[in-house]
């Protein structure tokens, strides 16, 4: 009895999670009552369409000359991978790897030619590799 008679005394005060403060009280005299609704959720990220930049780093390469090459980055770990060599158009995927530091590029065109390409992420949307075809061209990538 002791125990319900020291504790009759107490009131409960809803806080808010959010300033750790109490709500405020709501009078008796037909006040108002505030709710507060939460933002709502972050939209999901946009995909992201990058440019690259494929220089001829050997003899075979500079018959293709510089190539553009695009990456659409749907922010999975994964894209889509095209790039336009010697008329043709090589299509494939982007995929990181590695702790997404690190990724790979691979395409293949309709009259057999396909490229490998390693690559590193330095920042959002820039890095530097390598593109390997399999026709010997070497090229550097930059984007």
């Amino acid at each position: 009895m002791l125990a319900a008679g020291a504790l009759s005394a107490c009131v409960v005060v809803p806080v808010d999670p959010r300033t750790g403060q109490p709500y405020p009280a709501a009078s008796r005299e037909g006040g108002s009552v505030t709710v507060v609704t939460p933002p709502p959720p972050p939209a999901a990220p946009q995909p992201t369409l990058l440019n690259v930049r494929l220089y001829p780093a050997n003899a075979q390469a500079n018959a293709g000359g510089m190539l553009v090459a695009t990456v659409l980055d749907v922010h999975t770990g994964r894209g889509t991978f095209s790039v336009g060599y010697l008329g043709d158009t090589l299509q494939g995927e982007a995929t990181r790897v590695g702790g997404a530091r690190r990724g790979i590029a691979n395409a293949w065109g309709p009259r057999g030619i396909s490229v490998q390409c390693e690559y590193q992420i330095s920042a959002p949307g820039q890095g530097t590799g390598s593109c390997l075809f399999s026709d010997g061209a070497r090229y550097q990538m930059h984007f």
